[in-house]
């Protein structure tokens, strides 16, 4: 994915010094300020959908997977229904 474009980054100094001119710590300033411009960038598809990647550690137990790294695992496996499936009903699915 391509990185920021001068756009972004004129947008995240701006949202950083207005949350400083408002008295937010520096590190907090900068959490909005990039959380901010990195919701617009994949609202706008410039980078991916953190909820739609990655299946988790393999050498975690099923139980301590998200819901969705379980569907992907599940989508990986072509387990059909999985979409309507609960995160137990994924676990029992993937045994």
């Amino acid at each position: 994915m391509p990185k920021w474009s001068k756009n972004d980054e004129r947008k995240y100094e701006h949202i950083k010094e207005s949350n400083l001119d408002r008295g937010v710590p520096e590190d907090r300033a900068e959490e909005i300020a990039a959380r901010t411009v990195n919701k617009g960038r994949r609202l706008e598809g410039r980078t991916p959908n953190k909820r739609t990647q990655g299946t988790g550690n393999p050498n975690r137990p099923l139980d301590q997977h998200s819901r969705d790294e379980l569907y992907n695992q599940a989508k990986e496996k072509g387990i059909a229904g999985r979409s309507k499936m609960s995160k137990q009903q994924l676990i029992d699915a993937l045994k």
